[in-house]
């Protein structure tokens, strides 16, 4: 579909057997259990897949968009918990003491979070905040040489598990995005950080999720990454690799309802044949293809994008709301092929078509991201395809 360099396809082989040896064949138990999956977690670090995106100096493997997308989408196509963890680890939960933070602070958590030996993650939605970023009410005060902070977080990924989160909070009273800063905190060393309620989830339930409740949290200077104004400027700067990241990761799970769902409907009879071959789900398995296709083209031309450092905004958009939402309508097909075992828990499709709806909020709703979309509208059709 795509033309990969020579290292690349090693890359996605190798990840692809792995995948196929240790993450497929426990996938149904780590659903079941809804366990943090830290044995694999922790294998991923070894293999020094954590750190695709970042430089060799600290571990990592300074790896390209389109590298990184094989990996989201092979995990993704064996367990969407464990790609979900791994995603914040080596996108959202390191990539701020990557960029902001000192040397020191990069060696204290950036190093052994690529290692798996940490656990990352960032906080930024609160009950009454989530795509309107203004209305965070978490505040920063400033007091001496430490800030101080209060306030609570919801839907963090990896909260129950996080050793070091990414916090944003407001530095002043006033409603609007200008002073909002992120913060760096270390459960272990700073007293006050609590996690909440966990929450209880139909979907990716091996990527524990839940609250953090911050109770006069006292932060060092050295901990403000960037300056105390501009978080959400600093956001937007990862925004478009966590929307490709989403669309590979949809890519993935949708290959493997698809696989499913063409292997059981050559092993299903009904009519006197296999049920492939009659034309009612012959066609939902050609459009099912299709779709996939056409995401898979949109995520890696978006993800070679970005690697040529072009402009990338509209394609990181609709490569997002075109393959999340691919995601969930072959889910959805491939139970409908299955029919009444679509609902049995012993097969692997009612777990695909549940955690499709994860792929939905992740990085922009896809109502976030037509507006989005709807605001860089090309009428020149040259450039709309360039």
């Amino acid at each position: 579909m795509i033309a990969l360099t020579p290292e690349q396809d090693q890359f996605r082989r190798t990840v692809a057997r792995f995948v196929d040896a240790e993450v497929a064949p426990v996938a149904d138990a780590l659903d079941e259990r809804a366990e943090f999956p830290r044995a694999l977690f922790q294998r991923l670090g070894a293999l020094g897949w954590l750190g695709l995106r970042y430089p060799e100096a600290y571990g990592g493997a300074d790896a390209d968009m389109v590298t990184y997308c094989l990996f989201a989408e092979e995990l993704a196509r064996g367990s969407l918990s464990l790609a979900a963890a791994a995603a914040m680890q080596s996108l959202m939960g390191t990539y701020f003491v990557y960029k902001y933070g000192s040397d020191d602070l990069r060696q204290r958590y950036l190093v052994p979070a690529l290692r798996g030996d940490l656990v990352a993650t960032f906080a930024l939605t609160e009950p009454d905040a989530g795509s309107d970023v203004a209305g965070i009410t978490t505040r920063a005060e400033r007091r001496g040489d430490r800030w101080v902070l209060r306030g609570g977080k919801t839907w963090v990924t990896n909260a129950p598990v996080a050793d070091v989160l990414t916090v944003a909070a407001k530095t002043s009273g006033e409603r609007g995005l200008r002073s909002i800063a992120l913060f760096l905190l270390d459960r272990a060393a700073m007293p006050g950080i609590r996690l909440g309620k966990k929450i209880d989830k139909m979907a990716v339930r091996a990527s524990e999720t839940g609250e953090i409740l911050l109770e006069d949290v006292e932060v060092p200077e050295t901990h403000l990454l960037g300056g105390e104004t501009g978080g959400v400027e600093k956001i937007g700067t990862i925004l478009a690799e966590i929307r490709v990241m989403t669309a590979a990761l949809s890519v993935g799970l949708a290959r493997a309802a698809y696989e499913t769902a063409l292997g059981y409907s050559r092993q299903r009879v009904a009519f006197g044949k296999p049920i492939g071959e009659h034309q009612a789900i012959g066609f939902k398995l050609a459009d099912m293809l299709t779709s996939i296709h056409a995401a898979t083209l949109m995520t890696y031309q978006a993800a070679a994008r970005l690697d040529a450092g072009r402009p990338i905004g509209r394609e990181a958009a609709m490569a997002k709301l075109f393959a999340s939402e691919t995601a969930v309508r072959v889910t959805d097909e491939a139970a409908r092929i299955h029919a009444s075992y679509g609902l049995a828990m012993e097969y692997p499709v009612q777990r695909y078509f549940r955690d499709a709806r994860f792929l939905l909020p992740g990085g922009g709703t896809s109502e976030i991201l037509r507006v989005i979309i709807g605001r860089e509208l090309d009428w020149d059709r040259g450039a709309a395809f360039a």
